[in-house]
């Protein structure tokens, strides 16, 4: 049985990223698979940079669009990337992560959080609105914050060393799941300040509640091809923090969720090793 299944899923292959016609990167040129007719169509992507895999030459697996007045005929959920003749199929919307986590919680998949007694999402506490606020089976009340990791390598470092490597004879399934991926102006800068703000926010509630209450980080890692998760190396400001937070008391869950070309999901592990 599937933990989540999207709906007319369709194949799809990228022509242009950003569009021709509209010109933000959210939204890209695609033709659907195996149309004789080559009518290219625009489809909507909610991550910015989807680490390339939403890029010109792509092959990637949409629904329909939400709103059926959008321009955008089609929304992209999943990209297919090939490695060595091997498929894995990667969940690259953001948005759906959190859907993935309330099903998990429904179904009692997530250790830490068996016979969740009630939640709310979308909650607004301190400076910030987090993902799920709610209480545990013991009454002890959590805010649990959710974040997409669409993001592997057999290293977590800058692209320019890691082209000085070679990893043709690694496990193509040993890759490391990190968090946060992006476009930053400056090295110096965070890759996502909103990440940022509510890991910081979390540590400081959990420093001042101590036991009263529980903050956890669940890192969504929507792909098969991994054997841990970290904080990146290429973002110190997001990693220290990531690190105080663990020692003041956060949760970490990185959530493992599998996903076919069917647009079938399921739950593979709760408790991913986690590189510190």
């Amino acid at each position: 049985m599937a933990l989540y299944k999207l709906k007319n899923v369709y194949i799809g292959n990228v022509v242009k990223r950003p569009s021709k016609t509209s010109k933000t990167p959210y939204v890209a040129d695609i033709i659907i698979e195996n149309d004789t007719t080559n009518t290219e169509y625009m489809a909507h992507t909610a991550a910015l940079g989807c680490c390339g895999m939403v890029d010109s030459g792509k092959q990637v697996i949409m629904i329909d669009s939400p709103n059926p007045k959008n321009v955008c005929k089609y929304k992209i959920m999943l990209a297919k990337t090939i490695e060595r003749g091997k498929s894995n199929i990667v969940g690259v919307d953001p948005n759906i992560a959190e859907d993935l986590v309330e099903e998990c919680i429904k179904q009692n998949l997530i250790s830490s959080l068996i016979d969740v007694k009630k939640y709310k999402r979308q909650q607004t506490l301190s400076n910030s609105r987090f993902d799920f606020i709610g209480l545990d089976s013991n009454n002890t009340c959590f805010i649990l914050e959710v974040k997409n990791v669409p993001l592997a390598d057999y290293v977590d470092c800058y692209e320019k060393e890691r082209k000085k490597m070679d990893f043709s004879n690694r496990d193509i399934n040993s890759k490391i799941a990190y968090f946060p991926d992006g476009y930053r102006k400056k090295q110096k800068d965070t890759v996502s300040p909103r990440a940022l703000k509510h890991i910081t926010e979390l540590t400081n509630i959990k420093l001042e509640k101590k036991d009263k209450i529980r903050c956890i980080m669940c890192y969504v890692i929507q792909r098969r091809d991994v054997c841990s998760f970290q904080a990146s190396n290429v973002d110190p400001i997001y990693k220290d923090a990531f690190n105080k937070a663990v020692e003041s008391g956060v949760e970490v869950i990185p959530l493992q969720i599998g996903w076919d070309e069917n647009g079938n999901a399921e739950f593979i592990c709760d408790d991913l090793p986690i590189n510190m």
